[in-house]
């Protein structure tokens, strides 16, 4: 059964920075889009981050210049480093991978296939 798991949520002061990895098990995920959502309390899941298996990548808006999001095929796993980080990142973050999320459609949660359970992240200011 295909699985992704989500480490490295935790706590950091604003300013600071966490790297998440998203680890993949039971299937190869070398040849999918990986993306990170997040979803603050009250709010709805947004998009962060996608990266294609070609290594392009894609940004939401208020992460472009903080985040980096990139991947190990030979390890099956993507990462999302977070740096200069802000309160209003605060927020369970999820790792996803689709089959057959284009550019244009890279956004949208529901172009994904397999999601991970999430990891908290708490910003303090």
């Amino acid at each position: 059964q295909a699985q992704l798991v989500e480490s490295g949520g935790g706590l950091a002061q604003a300013g600071g920075s966490l790297r998440l990895s998203c680890a993949g098990s039971g299937r190869t995920f070398s040849t999918n889009t990986m993306g990170w959502f997040r979803q603050a309390p009250g709010k709805e899941r947004e998009f962060v981050a996608a990266i294609r298996w070609s290594g392009g990548t894609y940004y939401a808006d208020s992460v472009k210049g903080r985040f980096t999001i990139s991947r190990d095929n030979a390890k099956n796993t993507v990462y999302l480093q977070m740096n200069s980080l802000k309160p209003e990142d605060t927020a369970v973050y999820y790792c996803a991978a689709s089959h057959y999320a284009t550019w244009s459609s890279v956004a949208r949660a529901s172009e994904y296939d397999y999601w991970g359970q999430g990891t908290q992240i708490t910003v303090s200011s």
